[in-house]
């Protein structure tokens, strides 16, 4: 039986330098070549969180215009577990979750303009707690996806669900004042009722 839990959708995430050490090309190589398999499946090829899902490499932690491309246009050449779409009311995005079904994912709105999927892979040793995981190289401990969000979404009615603990999909609503389609239909409507 399926199971999906809705995730609070978090705004204007403050911390301080957060994504503010970039993951370099060669830095990423030296920290994909360790033998550990959690590293490969977090990072691996078709995750989300790959530095290499769009093909060459592209660092998590900046936006990227998702909605700009066409899914099996940018990926046909990767295997990946990574969908997106977007319908006449909503851009979304199906993601398969790193890990062995236990996520800390979180999902952040940044000023409207990015939404941003991150979690941790890896805790922290104590001593070093009090310094959040995402002010230094937060690819030892965590996972992150910027990704910009279309001009014409609604940002504040941004939905994630996570399906069986292993599965996210984010859901932003189109606006309607953005949709010419809507608005025309809107118009035709008003009109047939003798409203201007």
């Amino acid at each position: 039986m399926a199971s999906s839990k809705k995730l609070e959708i978090k705004t204007d995430d403050q911390t301080p330098h957060k994504w503010c050490t970039s993951l370099g090309e060669e830095v990423f190589k030296r920290f994909f070549s360790q033998a550990n398999p959690t590293v490969h499946k977090v990072f691996g090829e078709g995750s989300l969180f790959s530095p290499m899902l769009f093909g060459k490499f592209f660092d998590p932690s900046d936006a990227f215009p998702l909605w700009e491309f066409e899914s099996d246009i940018l990926l046909s050449h990767l295997r990946s577990s990574v969908d997106w779409s977007q319908t006449d009311q909503a851009y979304i995005v199906k993601a398969e979750l790193p890990g062995n079904g236990k996520n800390s994912i979180q999902v952040h709105v940044d000023n409207g303009k990015i939404v941003e999927i991150s979690g941790q892979w890896k805790q922290k040793q104590r001593e070093s707690k009090a310094t959040d995981w995402r002010c230094g190289h937060w690819w030892e401990y965590g996972f992150v996806r910027r990704l910009e969000i279309p001009e014409d979404a609604d940002w504040k009615n941004i939905e994630a669900l996570l399906h069986n603990e292993t599965t996210l999909e984010i859901r932003i609503p189109k606006s309607l004042c953005h949709n010419p389609a809507q608005g025309n239909a809107e118009a035709l409507n008003r009109s047939s009722q003798g409203v201007k």
